[in-house]
């Protein structure tokens, strides 16, 4: 198969990095020798918050608090992560990137530049419940600082604010393939659901 690209979108708590890791197996065990590169720009964040500069400080401020950050620090991340480690063989999968409507028309200019065709943007729907019950379960595990009630209440605020927009314009953009998946299901059939639609049941 020639190489495929994969943007996952949906509400913090919606299982992105789940299903994300879940669809690169099923590529690897599907087309054999195939590889993908997993662009996780929040975990490329984290990594760095270890970093000892100003900038360094205040992205760790401003993700520890529920807020998202400016698009061009995002797109310094995946850009740099992409330009380093991309041979145009791999697989793209996108994790939780991008999020706010200027980031979305930016990364589109990355497909054709790399002669790859629409990607698939995978919209994970959970509602805000849903979502904080699953990551309630996650704060007790990870430790994440960004997970407690306050920034939760935030991180409301700016998906309704930033992500919906982007969600709404990719809905609506001929230069994408959408999928509206029902994220509220087990595990096992989002991810059956997501392998059907591509190509890869």
């Amino acid at each position: 198969m020639k190489p495929q690209s994969f943007i996952f979108m949906g509400r913090y708590g919606s299982g992105k990095g789940t299903q994300s890791q879940l669809l690169i197996n099923a590529i690897k065990q599907k087309l054999a020798g195939d590889s993908c590169l997993y662009v996780q720009t929040g975990q490329e964040f984290r990594n760095y918050f270890n970093e000892d500069t100003y900038t360094a400080k205040l992205t760790k401020k401003t993700i520890e608090s529920g807020e998202l950050m400016p698009e061009y620090m995002c797109v310094y991340m995946w850009g740099r992560l992409i330009a380093e480690n991309y041979t145009g063989k791999e697989h793209l999968v996108f994790d939780g990137t991008p999020r706010k409507l200027l980031e979305s028309q930016m990364i589109e200019g990355l497909f054709p530049y790399y002669g790859l065709e629409k990607p698939w943007v995978i919209y994970l729907d959970v509602e805000h419940g849903e979502a904080i019950n699953r990551l309630s379960l996650r704060a007790k595990t990870s430790n994440r600082v960004d997970d407690g009630k306050e920034e939760l209440e935030t991180r409301k605020i700016a998906y309704e604010r930033d992500i919906i927009p982007s969600i709404e314009y990719y809905r609506n953009s001929s230069a994408v393939n959408f999928l509206d998946i029902d994220g509220e299901r087990s595990i096992e059939e989002i991810h059956a659901d997501i392998v059907k639609k591509v190509g890869l049941a």
